[in-house]
This record gives structure tokens, sequence and C-alpha cells, in this order.
């Protein structure tokens, strides 16, 4: 079938908008904040890469609003006043915990304690790194961007960081390299659905030249 997207992102047969469903897998972006009154954040994003590597950056959107408001996202407003945010790698290990950060609380709720998760002091940013992620990458805000956004619909924005920082758990360092069946890292899919990276999914592929 074939759809334009102007039209919608339900054309039958689908129940549900299936966009998030076209690109996969995709990292979590599991993004601690803090705010200026000291109060820490952490949300996951659906929309989470990394962009180049000299230097080190990694992007994150925070679209849209809170629920039931038109009040920006608290991951976005940590950012624009402190310029400065984490990233820490979720896990299989830690899809409760994660999926529990998801919840639309009060900015006033530190969503790393109510999740069970301990806060880490960084190096170089004030926002926390979970202690339990194998991997945290420290960021300074480069660049925050408008994206296109349709009549009617809430805004979307791209956080574009510097990683500054990099905290690498020493268990999942093997022969010199990350080992991602030691990681376990965890992909977002569509929908509610996630994939498990196990080490019986790991294999490596030569390259031709």
């Amino acid at each position: 079938m074939y759809f334009d997207p102007k039209d919608g992102m339900r054309p039958p047969p689908f129940k549900h908008s299936v966009y998030n469903a076209l690109v996969v897998p995709r990292p979590i972006g599991w993004i601690s904040s803090i705010s200026t009154d000291g109060v820490i954040n952490l949300a996951p994003f659906s929309f989470f890469n990394a962009l180049c590597g000299a230097p080190p950056c990694v992007m994150y959107c925070p679209n849209g609003f809170k629920t039931g408001t038109e009040e920006e996202k608290d991951s976005l407003t940590n950012v624009r006043e402190t310029g400065e945010f984490v990233h820490n790698m979720c896990t299989v290990e830690l899809l409760d915990a994660m999926n529990a950060t998801s919840a639309h609380v009060p900015s006033s709720v530190d969503e790393m304690a109510a999740a069970g998760l301990h806060a880490v002091p960084c190096e170089k940013v004030k926002p926390p790194r979970i202690k339990e992620s194998p991997i945290a990458l420290e960021c300074v805000v480069l660049q925050i961007v408008d994206l296109p956004a349709w009549d009617n619909t809430p805004p979307n924005t791209m956080v574009i960081g510097e990683v500054v920082g990099i905290h690498v758990d020493d268990n999942v360092i093997v022969d010199g390299m990350i080992d991602a069946r030691e990681v376990k890292p965890l992909a977002r899919l569509g929908y509610l659905d996630y994939a498990p990276i196990l080490p019986e999914h790991v294999f490596s592929v030569p390259r031709p030249d």
C-alpha cells in the first residue's frame, strides 16, 4: 500500500499511528536532567540517536506537551534553563524502571527515585546519572531545534548535545571492547513493543575491505 502522511498516519487498515513502527529498532533516549530548583527529571524518549563521533554528539526529541496541558515537557524546560543532560543506557534488566519513568507526574516529583533507581553524581554536568545503567553520557546542549509541526498538532523539538563525559561499567568491557552481550541493551519498536538484544542475538560480519 501507499499513503501520503499528510492525509493522516492511520490509513485503513491501520488502527493506530503507524510511523513509530516504520523506523525500528531504535535506541531509547533515557534522559536525566535537573531543574533550576534541583529536582531530578528522568524520562525515556523514542526519538534518540547518535549523530557524530568527533566530537561525539547525540540528539533526543522531547516532542509535544505535558499531558493535558500546553506546557513543554520538563526534559525540555530543564535543558533550556541549565544546558545539560545525561543519556543513560536502558538495558533489558531496566525495562520496568524505564517504563515507570514514562508516567506523567508533577514537576516536583523526582522520577529517578520514584522508579527505585539510584542517582550518582556526574563529573562535568549537574544532572545525575543512573547507578544501575552500565553506560552514561554526560552532555552539554549545543542547539535546540524547532522541527516542523502540522496545523493543530503539538510542537516538535530536537535537543542536540555534545558528549563531554562517558561512564562505562567495567563489567561490560571484554577484550578492549564494549560487549553488547554483557550490556543487553533494549530496543524500541512501534506501538508498545520493545526488543531485547540478548547474547544469542549478537553476531559479527567482516567488512569486504
